[in-house]
């Protein structure tokens, strides 16, 4: 059967099966916590990031507030896509397991490889130059913040997150609920301070509100990828769907309760700069939120550009925390090297995975900025969502049988197919960049690894020397998926 292929794990059976045994006795994460788990992922640093942007390659206030609109629809319509990939199988990873079960281990392989390199790196890299953006604000009143401070910032960032994830499980959750808390109060004094402006009459923003509209492709496409951006983290359930409780209800009705609210808040928050800042405002601003604070609150500004500066430094340690997940199931189905998936013996913290992921976000906070790092992530995410996607449409088509809680239409997960195609071709066809091709030059040199290391296991002897050593250095030691 197709859904049974997979490759041959590095662990023994046993371990495997007692890990997903002692998983499914612990599905603590009901319909309030998954809710929660979406909402806290999707909200960080894009609403205060991303908003200039949209409104840069859309070129009007209307057609940015209609992007917004239309990222909330799409990131709905592949969630509910997801959930019904999650009641057939009920496994943990995402994406990931998804490819696997379906189209077998050398996609797989791919996903895991590009994601481990580069999709997680360059989230945590672009949500911690947000955070760099909005900390060093209120140093430099008046004009924007020099590019080397900004990136020195997030590196600091960075290493900050590495230390708290690496020492102690507890105190990197009790960091994660603390600063959502602030991001939820950031975003409600945002939404409340433009309903009032509104109320006072300041629309001038939304006279001939779609005027200088954008029609081209290209310009479109990635207008939608900063959208869209800001809604990544509609998956998430996905990737702890063994530790849901019922997860054939919790996965789909999570999905419905917090996408909506989400996107009901970004168009608020969009509705609210547009109030306080002409759109041309909008535009010259590093930092929205921080502009909107001089704005609307005066000498209170310094605390909108605290919130989310904090906001945006919770959401990255959420990235962060995270971040080990997919490193660690594919090294268990033997795609990565042992040494991601093993833990500190004393700390139980999947230290060499945290430690990989700072290593290449740094590097990609060197050589890129917010942008360019939103735009090839996006580019990388979507490729890989519309491959997950086919495979969902190849089980409703050639699978019916197998056994479901919950069926999508199929409309739905045609249209999300159709907007991830379109979201990979747009800018290549509009406007092809170097960045692109290198990206997908990246994600097919994976073939050169695939075929000696995992499809004929020929590992050469020193990597068996480097993992001894690393383990010693590090500390860390093989581990069962429920430790992790």
């Amino acid at each position: 059967s197709t859904m049974r292929k997979t490759t041959d794990s590095p662990h023994s059976s046993t371990d495997v099966s007692e890990g997903k045994e002692k998983l499914r006795l612990k599905q603590e994460v009901g319909l309030i916590s998954g809710v929660s788990l979406i909402a806290g992922t999707m909200i960080g640093s894009g609403i205060f990031m991303s908003p200039e942007w949209v409104l840069r390659h859309m070129g009007s206030p209307a057609s940015s507030l209609l992007i917004w609109g239309v990222c909330g629809f799409l990131a709905m319509f592949g969630a509910l896509s997801y959930a019904e990939l999650g009641t057939i199988i009920k496994e943990s990873g995402g994406e990931y397991i998804y490819i696997l079960r379906i189209f077998g281990s050398f996609p797989a392989f791919l996903f895991a490889y590009t994601s481990v390199i580069l999709v997680r790196p360059a989230g945590l890299a672009a949500v911690c130059l947000s955070f760099a953006e909005y900390a060093v604000a209120p140093f430099y009143p008046g004009c924007s913040s020099p590019q080397i401070v900004i990136k020195c910032a997030a590196a600091a960032c960075i290493l900050l997150l590495t230390i708290v994830n690496c020492l102690n499980v507890r105190l990197a959750t009790s960091v994660m609920n603390v600063f959502t808390a602030a991001k939820l109060l950031a975003l409600l004094v945002i939404v409340v301070g433009g309903l009032v402006l509104l109320t006072r009459g300041q629309t001038q923003s939304f006279h001939n509100a779609f005027q200088n509209t954008t029609t081209g492709i290209g310009a479109v496409g990635v207008a939608f990828y900063q959208g869209l951006w800001s809604y990544d983290g509609w998956n998430n359930l996905n990737y702890v769907t063994e530790e849901l409780k019922k997860p054939e209800v919790t996965l789909p009705r999570a999905v419905m309760i917090a996408i909506p609210l989400v996107t009901c808040l970004y168009l608020l928050v969009n509705m609210s700069y547009l109030a306080a800042m002409t759109p041309s405002e909008l535009l010259s601003s590093g930092a929205v939120a921080v502009t909107w604070g001089d704005k609307v609150l005066g000498r209170w500004a310094w605390l909108m550009s605290l919130s989310v500066a904090l906001s945006t430094f919770g959401s990255s340690n959420g990235t962060f925390f995270s971040g080990g997940r997919v490193c660690y199931i594919a090294a268990r189905e033997g795609h990565m090297p042992d040494i991601l998936s093993m833990a500190h013996v004393r700390c139980l913290t999947p230290s060499p995975a945290l430690l990989f992921t700072s290593a290449m976000s740094l590097i990609m906070i060197i050589s890129g900025n917010f942008t360019t790092i939103v735009n090839s992530f996006s580019f990388i995410a979507w490729f890989f969502y519309g491959m997950t996607i086919s495979g969902l449409l190849y089980l409703k088509i050639k699978k019916p049988e197998l056994p479901r809680s919950y069926k999508v239409p199929i409309i739905i997960p045609i249209i999300v197919l159709m907007a991830a195609v379109y979201l990979v071709l747009a800018p290549i066809i509009d406007q092809p960049q170097f960045e692109i091709l290198y990206i997908i030059l990246f994600i097919f040199s994976g073939v050169i690894l695939y075929f000696p290391l995992v499809r004929f296991k020929r590992h050469p002897r020193f990597l068996q020397r480097v993992t001894l050593h690393l383990q010693l250095f590090l500390e860390v030691a093989p581990t069962t998926r429920d430790a992790n």
